[in-house]
């Protein structure tokens, strides 16, 4: 994958923010500042802890980039694609701080995430990249519907007595906790990925 040489001493701290969750889902991040969009695109899968099942893209300024699917050359024609992912670095798209950038997963449920590039930050020698270094809430579980569908299951759950209460208890399991967040486990899943 080619790296850009001139941002290899610089690390960026990436806020990535689930849009319209209430209380707000997110992640803090530190990547190195030359990663490409597919990188960040693994980054985010792993932080915010969706399972990568379904199709995504950035957004900026009205331009898309995701990945291509197909060998056929009329594809980015027929899916309003601008750009491949994997040829594009995440700097090319944030260079300043409080540059920001839309990631949607899920073209179903419409999983919005705003990036904002909160610092431009020095390597330290002492920290392996990528690294979560905070977080809040538990990631919705794929295919609820989308943020409202995530907040009406959340509602049902708040209900013992809800008619729909033990279906969506058996679907998410006994042990689901919309505050649960654990860096560590977070951090530990970056590390397989990236070693």
């Amino acid at each position: 994958m080619a790296k850009q040489t001139n941002l290899q001493d610089k690390i960026y701290q990436i806020l990535i923010s689930l849009k319209d969750s209430k209380p707000k889902i997110w992640r803090r991040v530190l990547i190195p500042a030359d990663s490409m969009l597919e990188e960040l695109h693994a980054i985010i899968q792993i932080v915010m802890g969706w399972d990568d099942s379904h199709l995504h893209q950035f957004i900026k300024n009205k331009t898309y980039y995701t990945v291509k699917l197909f060998e056929d050359d009329y594809w980015n024609e027929a899916n309003t694609i601008d750009y491949i992912e994997e040829e594009v670095g995440v700097s090319s798209l944030l260079k300043a701080k409080k540059d920001k950038m839309m990631y949607e997963y899920d073209f179903g449920d419409e999983w919005q995430h705003e990036i904002l590039l909160e610092e431009i930050l020095p390597v330290d020698d002492a920290i392996t990249y990528p690294i979560c270094i905070d977080g809040k809430r538990r990631c919705p579980p794929e295919d609820c519907g989308g943020i409202w569908g995530y907040a009406n299951l959340l509602t049902i759950l708040s209900q013992p007595d809800h008619e729909q209460y033990e279906d969506m208890l058996e679907w998410v399991g006994e042990d689901f906790d919309p505050e649960y967040f654990d860096k560590t486990e977070v951090n530990e899943a970056l590390q397989s990925e990236w070693d």
